[in-house]
């Protein structure tokens, strides 16, 4: 009976317009009241919650990207890649599509990425005879490879929730789903471009010189191979990389581009500081949620139920494919980890599922809801970019979702292709 209010009175509550965080809190210290529970669980809960040493490695990712964004990398992507594709059918969404990954790559923010990848590339692909509402779609979708392509921070709070699963096995577990969740992408707007015509109508004022524009755009390739490669060879932790990245992208402002200014770091970091404290405030409310659920018993019981319905080990993903896009198309990944997983870590285990590869596909369902309308946020800020609605974007972004789903199939049929790298790389 708890259990039932502990849920209804969160979905009330969000429902109803209160911030998540602040929903899961007061949801959690209702049930706590009503199981005779002393409150002092929850002070202590809030903070056991973010007293974890991974967590340190948020707030820098998220000031990571904030400084790429300013830097004008975006743009010198843009231009590389598309010297590389050159002009056509496609190639401007094609280029977007790998400019979204480099930079999600960078950012770890959906987000971030729709906003960054939109201002750069809405104007010049309407020019070249892409449709707006295409356009949204396309960035949207691009953006959700963001949370699959290191550094991400859903993967980070999975691997702090998750028993047993670290951080760098979890980054590299997420490499070649995410390269191939993006490639998947491509596919489907080229071929839409092709059959409906789109690309290749603006004039080539000059042709882009490959070498000039990989020269300028060197600096921001370079910064996912700083990221990982230094934890590859073991110079320094994934928290410790963030900081680096932040050096790294500080060094490329300044002395390289010399784009920024001792003001851009002042409101990179105000803004860094609110989106992280965000952030961090929803998952120290959510160890409440979570406490609660645990001491209440209300976790195994609905595990259980979901295994005995005796839909076997695909039945039982492809429900909570169903289940998981649904919720990803109302809250962020970190959210959905935080309250759901107390629930399907018990599933996995119920299967014997390697919580590594579980933790991928979970996300790549979660990426999918977050360009799935009616409330996807990556598609929602790349519309506002492009000046559309959503529902403009239905006949063209239902090809990239059935495009993301064929991924997120081949990597529960063969689980190597997201645990190939960690395991050769040693890190599981």
């Amino acid at each position: 009976m708890i259990g039932s209010i502990l849920f209804l009175a969160f979905l009330v509550l969000l429902f109803g317009g209160v911030p998540i965080g602040v929903s899961l809190g007061l949801a959690g210290a209702l049930a706590i009241l009503l199981a005779d529970q002393s409150i002092l669980a929850m002070p202590t809960n809030v903070y056991a919650g973010i007293a974890k040493y991974p967590l340190i490695a948020i707030p820098m990712f998220v000031l990571v990207g904030s400084v790429f964004d300013r830097t004008g990398v975006a743009l010198r992507l843009v231009r590389f890649a598309t010297a590389i594709v050159g002009a056509g059918r496609g190639a401007l969404a094609s280029v977007s599509v790998l400019v979204a990954m480099v930079i999600g790559g960078i950012s770890g923010s959906g987000p971030a990425t729709s906003a960054a990848v939109g201002q750069v590339v809405t104007r010049s692909m309407s020019q070249d005879g892409y449709p707006r509402p295409f356009i949204a779609a396309t960035v949207g979708a691009a953006a959700a490879t963001d949370i699959l392509i290191p550094p991400s921070i859903a993967f980070i709070i999975y691997a702090v929730l998750v028993p047993g699963v670290s951080v760098p096995a979890i980054f590299m577990a997420g490499m070649f789903p995410g390269i191939l969740a993006g490639l998947a992408i491509i596919v489907a707007v080229v071929a839409l471009s092709w059959i409906n015509d789109f690309g290749g109508k603006a004039r080539q004022e000059e042709r882009l010189e490959v070498w000039r524009t990989f020269k300028e755009a060197f600096w921001g390739l370079l910064a996912p191979v700083v990221i990982l490669g230094g934890m590859r060879i073991g110079a320094f932790t994934p928290t410790e990389a963030a900081v680096m990245a932040v050096f790294y992208g500080l060094f490329v402002g300044f002395v390289i581009y010399r784009s920024l200014t001792l003001r851009d770091v002042y409101e990179m970091l105000v803004e860094a500081g609110e989106i992280s404290a965000v952030i961090l405030i929803v998952v120290a409310l959510a160890s409440v949620f979570a406490w609660s659920t645990s001491t209440l018993g209300i976790v195994q019981p609905v595990a259980n139920w979901i295994v005995g319905l005796g839909l076997g080990e695909y039945g039982t993903l492809a429900l909570l494919v169903v289940a998981l896009v649904f919720v990803g198309m109302f809250l962020d990944g970190i959210s959905i980890f935080l309250i759901l997983l107390p629930v399907l870590i018990p599933i996995a285990h119920a299967f014997q599922w390697d919580l590594t590869w579980f933790g991928v596909i979970l996300t790549m369902k979660i990426a999918i809801g977050q360009f799935t309308p009616p409330m996807a946020v990556n598609l929602m800020v790349s519309c506002r970019i492009a000046g559309v609605s959503m529902e403009s974007t239905i006949p063209w972004v239902v090809w990239m979702i059935l495009a993301m789903l064929v991924a997120l199939a081949l990597v529960v049929a063969f689980p190597a292709i997201a645990l190939w790298l960690p395991r050769t790389m040693g890190v599981m």
